[in-house]
């Protein structure tokens, strides 16, 4: 028996020494999403079969650059925008949503611009809500989905499909997207890339609107600690006010709690609670969780608040949003949201060092709803009805 074991135990050491860097770094990727991935039941993920698929593959990757897409397509079978590796390649898809410019979902089988991202490139190509898609880079827009769906399953869900939508309309780095329509029975196309977008150097945009309404939007700056002094200075301009409308339908690569905090927190008179977070003790087979709160801030605005939210408001933005309905403090208007998946953490591959970020906690509203599936009080389809519902407060 002692033979047997010292031959087991040999073999076993010369299989770990046979694994190349990516073989072993793969497994070890595997391992961090199987211990620490906060959704895998409630995206009914089999991550079993995700490694029964993906490991004799990893075996023919021979480079980084090869490693680097093998892992993009592995992120897909995850099928949510908080899920991406810290590097790319040109060839690489753009990120979800703070990449992505169309919203464009299959209606009765046919594939619909549902929404546009204000102020850049489909939306200033010409395109517009309602169009017909036809093609993409000039094939068929179904067959291009596949690329970007699970391996693990045949059965797709909407959020996987809309997933692979998301990824394909996003477009990759080095490719300049090609989108035709049905223009009244003929084939028009567009070319949103050939557009340059003029991007906000501000970190947030302030104005009247009226003599008792005020406007501040906040771009894509939830994660930047100046936001802060500069979000306290406007307020401060319009703390007579009856009414704040705060719109983050641009922010879509999300922020940090801090910067969450101090901005609700000037609108609470007294320490409230805004979001629930639950992490599972997998080792232990139990959960931890807790209540996050905010402490008010220098001088509170008591008036309405009003929360401007879209598909381009993602992660921070939409823990604000939870947070403001939570307390009951502002009434939240316009589409469901990112739906970005969680708290997430970062990781590194022992062998290549490639980094990587996945949601380790989930997160809900302070009436148990998953933050993913919050809806607005006022529920519109995109962001044009939004601006028109925003108007009626003014």
């Amino acid at each position: 028996m002692k033979q047997i074991f010292i031959f087991l135990l040999v073999l076993s050491s010369l299989h770990a020494h046979s694994q190349t860097q990516y073989e072993k770094d793969f497994i070890e990727f595997w391992n961090d999403i199987n211990s620490n991935y906060a959704y895998l039941d409630q995206q009914k993920i089999d991550w079993i079969k995700v490694r029964e698929i993906y490991e004799p593959k990893v075996k023919d990757v021979k480079n980084n650059v090869e490693f680097i897409q093998f892992m993009e397509s592995v992120i897909n079978e995850l099928y949510n925008g908080h899920n991406s590796l810290n590097t790319n390649l040109n060839s690489s898809n753009k990120l979800v949503p703070s990449g992505q410019d169309i919203r464009v979902e299959e209606i009765d089988g046919k594939y619909k611009v549902t929404d546009l991202r204000k102020g850049f490139s489909a939306e200033l190509a010409g395109l517009k809500i309602g169009n017909e898609i036809l093609g993409y880079n000039g094939k068929g827009i179904k067959e291009q989905l596949i690329k970007f769906l699970p391996k693990y399953t045949t059965s797709f869900s909407p959020e996987m499909q809309q997933y692979a939508l998301d990824m394909l309309f996003a477009g990759t780095h080095n490719i300049k997207r090609i989108i035709t329509i049905n223009d009244n029975g003929i084939s028009k196309d567009y070319f949103p890339d050939t557009i340059q977008v003029k991007r906000s150097e501000t970190l947030l945009d302030k104005r009247m609107l009226s003599k008792k309404t005020a406007y501040i939007k906040i771009n894509n700056s939830l994660g930047d600690n100046q936001l802060i002094s500069e979000f306290d200075k406007a307020l401060d301009e319009f703390l007579n006010f009856e009414n704040i409308i705060l719109d983050l339908t641009e922010t879509p690569s999300g922020g940090n709690t801090t910067v969450a905090r101090s901005i609700m927190g000037r609108f609470v008179h007294k320490i409230m609670p805004y979001q629930q977070h639950e992490f599972d003790e997998k080792e232990f087979e139990t959960k931890r969780m807790w209540v996050e709160y905010v402490t008010p801030r220098k001088t509170p605005f008591k008036g309405k608040v009003f929360i401007l939210v879209g598909h381009w408001t993602g992660s921070m933005g939409e823990g604000i949003a939870i947070g403001f309905d939570g307390m009951k403090r502002a009434t939240v208007i316009g589409t469901k949201m990112a739906g970005l998946l969680g708290a997430i953490d970062g990781f590194v591959l022992s062998q290549t060092k490639l980094g990587f970020q996945v949601p380790t906690e989930r997160l809900y509203h302070i009436n148990g709803t998953p933050r993913e599936l919050f809806r607005p009080k006022i529920l519109t389809k995109n962001i044009h009805e939004t601006m028109d519902k925003m108007n009626e407060f003014k």
